[in-house]
This record gives C-alpha cells, sequence and structure tokens, in this order.
C-alpha cells in the first residue's frame, strides 16, 4: 500500500506540474511532464485527458483521439473523453478542414523535395488559414523562408509557432539560427559603412567611397609634382607611385578574393546546415503522417472490440458477422484491458465458427460441391490455418484442385507438407484400392 500510495502521489505530482505548463503554453514541457505523470501511472484519467488536450492545441488530432480512446476505455463512464469525442465526431466540418490541412502540409513537404519552395509556400499558407494551430505548418514555412533568406517573413512564422507552443525545441532551434542570420547582416553593414568618408563643405555634407578620396589625394600629389618639375613628377610617377600603386592594388585583390572566399564559405556552411534540417524536419513528418494512421487503426480497433463485445455478451450477432469485424483489429494496438477481451472472444468465436465451416466444407466436397467447400475452407483459414492440426488445409488443397484450381491446390499442399508433416497427402487412386 504504501508504494502504491508512493506511485500515485508521484502520477499527481506530474500531472500538476503539466497543467501548470499547459496553462502558460509550455505544451512540449507539458507532454513531458503528463508522459511522465502516465509512466507512474497509466490509468491516471485526468493526466491522460490533459494530454489529449495539449496534443490537440499543438494541431496533433490523431494523438489526441488515441488518448481519449484509451481514457474512454478505461472508464466509460463519467469521462469528460466522452465529450471530447462526441464534439469532434459531431463537427464534421472542423474534421475536414483539418483533414485538408493536413494534406495541404504534406503537399507543401512533396514541393519542397522537388526545390519548389515558393509553391511550398503559398500551399502553407492556406494551411494556416485554415487550421491556425497547426504548430508544423508554421515551423515549417520559418524553415523555408529561412533557406530562401527572407528573414522578416520567418521571424513572423516562428512568432505565431511560438505563441502555440513557447518551448518547442525545434522554434527554438530556428529562432536561433534567425539570430545568427541577423549578426552576419549586422557585419555586413558595419564593413560597408567603413568604406565610406563623411566631411562638410560649408553647409553640405559629402560621403564618398575610400577609393574617391584617395583618387583626390592622388590627384592633389600630381598637381605638385607638375608645379615642382614635371622630370622629377615624371620620374616619381614611373619609379615609385605606379609600382606601389600596382602592388597596393594586387594586395586588395588579394584581399577582396579572401573576404569573397570566406564569405562564400559561410553561406555554403549555412546552406548545408538549413539542408540537413529540412532533410530532417521531412524524416520527422513522415513519422508524424505513419503515427497517424496507426493512431486511426488504433482507434478502429478500440471502437470494433467495444462494438462486438457487447454483441458477444448478449449474443446479438452472427459468428460469420464477429469474425469478420474481429478481423480487421490489429491486436499489437490494444492496451492490456482491450487485448484480453479480444483474446476472450476470438477464443470462443473461433473456435465455434472453425467447427461449423470444418463440417460444412466436409458434407460440400463429399457431394462435389467443390465451390461452396473452397469458400468455407479459405474463410476458416482466414483467422485458423492450423484448424485440425493441418487436415482443413489438406482439405482445402484438394477442393481447389476438384474444382480446376490447380495453382492454389499446388501451394495449399506444398504448405501443408512444410508446417504439417504429420498430414498424410498421399491419395490413392481406385486401381489401387481394388
Amino acid at each position: 500500500m504504501e508504494y502504491t500510495q508512493k506511485v500515485v502521489i508521484q502520477s499527481n505530482y506530474w500531472y500538476n506540474d503539466g497543467l501548470k505548463k499547459a496553462k502558460i503554453r509550455d505544451l512540449t514541457g507539458a507532454v513531458s511532464s503528463l508522459k511522465k505523470s502516465l509512466q507512474f501511472n497509466s490509468e491516471n484519467i485526468a493526466a491522460r485527458n490533459l494530454l489529449g488536450l495539449v496534443y490537440y492545441g499543438r494541431g496533433e488530432v490523431g494523438e489526441a483521439l488515441v488518448e481519449w480512446i484509451l481514457s474512454k476505455n478505461l472508464r466509460s463512464h463519467d469521462n469528460i473523453a466522452n465529450y471530447y469525442i462526441k464534439k469532434i465526431q459531431q463537427n464534421q466540418a472542423d474534421l475536414l478542414t483539418i483533414n485538408q490541412a493536413v494534406r495541404g502540409y504534406n503537399q507543401s513537404l512533396a514541393y519542397c523535395q522537388q526545390n519548389g519552395e515558393d509553391m511550398a509556400i503559398i500551399q502553407l499558407k492556406k494551411v494556416v488559414d485554415m487550421f491556425p494551430g497547426f504548430l508544423r505548418a508554421h515551423q515549417l514555412m520559418a524553415l523555408i523562408y529561412l533557406h530562401t533568406e527572407q528573414y522578416s517573413r520567418a521571424r513572423h512564422a516562428l512568432k505565431a509557432a511560438i505563441k502555440i507552443d513557447t518551448t518547442n525545441e525545434i522554434t527554438l532551434r530556428y529562432m536561433h539560427e534567425l539570430k545568427e542570420n541577423r549578426h552576419i547582416r549586422s557585419d555586413r553593414t558595419k564593413k560597408n559603412e567603413e568604406k565610406t568618408v563623411t566631411y562638410t563643405i560649408g553647409n553640405e555634407t559629402i560621403i564618398q567611397p575610400v577609393s574617391a578620396v584617395m583618387k583626390d589625394n592622388t590627384s592633389r600629389a600630381t598637381f605638385i609634382n607638375i608645379v615642382t618639375g614635371i622630370v622629377i613628377g615624371v620620374a616619381v610617377m614611373w619609379f615609385l607611385v605606379l609600382p606601389m600603386s600596382n602592388k597596393r592594388t594586387v594586395e586588395e585583390t588579394n584581399k577582396q578574393v579572401i573576404e569573397f572566399s570566406n564569405k562564400i564559405a559561410e553561406e555554403e556552411a549555412q546552406i548545408a546546415a538549413l539542408k540537413t534540417e529540412l532533410e530532417s524536419f521531412r524524416a520527422v513528418s513522415e513519422e508524424t503522417e505513419s503515427a497517424q494512421q496507426t493512431a486511426a487503426s488504433t482507434q478502429d480497433s478500440y471502437e470494433t472490440i467495444m462494438e462486438v463485445y457487447s454483441y458477444f455478451l448478449n449474443d446479438e450477432m452472427s459468428d460469420s458477422s464477429m469474425v469478420d469485424r474481429l478481423l480487421t483489429v490489429n491486436p499489437d494496438s490494444l492496451g492490456s484491458i482491450a487485448k484480453s477481451r479480444y483474446d476472450e472472444m476470438t477464443s470462443t468465436i473461433y473456435a465455434r465458427y472453425g467447427e461449423a465451416l470444418y463440417y460444412r466444407a466436409i458434407e460440400n466436397y463429399d457431394v462435389a460441391n467443390y465451390s461452396e467447400a473452397v469458400e468455407n475452407l479459405t474463410k476458416l483459414m482466414s483467422f485458423d490455418e492450423s484448424y485440425a492440426n493441418g487436415e482443413a488445409m489438406f482439405l482445402l488443397s484438394k477442393a481447389c484442385e476438384a474444382s480446376g484450381d490447380a495453382e492454389s491446390a499446388k501451394n495449399w499442399k506444398e504448405k501443408v507438407e512444410k508446417d504439417y508433416p504429420n498430414v498424410d497427402t498421399s491419395e490413392k487412386t481406385d486401381d489401387d484400392e481394388e
């Protein structure tokens, strides 16, 4: 009891911590705290419902539905998760909008893979207009703006993302990249200002490039040389000024080449980093799409289990219909309670319905109704290939052969010989019997 109380206390502590973070829009921190709460107590209904709300607040509707369905499965009555699920199901227009937004987001990713950033931006603008709470759409828009050096628009997209989730790691990383680019642009501006000279003549302020001032100084030096002597001036120009000027020009050219090379290297490094970030974002988006598909499959499985279990208890549905429903369930996605109900139903229904199909197929085979025998045995194989220790499978191979489907007969017979070596697959002819 002491250990159980400690676990419950820890779970409630992390739930309260997640609630505080959710109230200040620290959704990433809230998700982390609520997951810890559920690690201590997976049946903490309040924590699971709040986690679903946080997911919904970030635009991750599939993940939110999974949490609410799990909560509903743990406690079907007096649970606010029922209200959340009902509201989503009733608002078909909102579901359609969310679905269109997700499709638009996936289309934007496809445009990015084809180097169509302009088309991706147009699509993402439509997405955030339809679904302003779609965090990943704002982040992808900011990444594309960073990649195309549209920094002011990137800042606007990141501000929208921060309003949704103040501590999301991806958003903060992009903000850091934006600040770094701003420092680089500031350094470039300072260097450009250093290449100009400002002076005043009367009431006017003159701004000239450094090269122009140097040119004026050269003209004055030339004029003084002419005054002091054409010969000395020519000699100085020939032996001193021109070689020094050529040397200075070469040095300045080399410096500029080095500066341009460094700038190009910096830009290439930034582009490479952004490309890497874009690829990782695409990978995360693919994982998100896969997770949404898994969530939809999990939701369908839970709903099927709850529906069929009600019919099973009240004996209100035929074995054939219940088997058809149970074959659509993914057992690996079920929790402990739903899995136990699934096992309870399949152990009873599959055995009962399997026996009926097998003996019905034997009767069909005996009266040469091979097509019906194949149909019944194929249905049996869909949920229990090992029925009668391989005898049912061997009967299916014979029925296929008798109906003219030699290829299927061969495949089923080879499977029997491989998986059930104790089954006698040799058939005696009428001559042998005589």
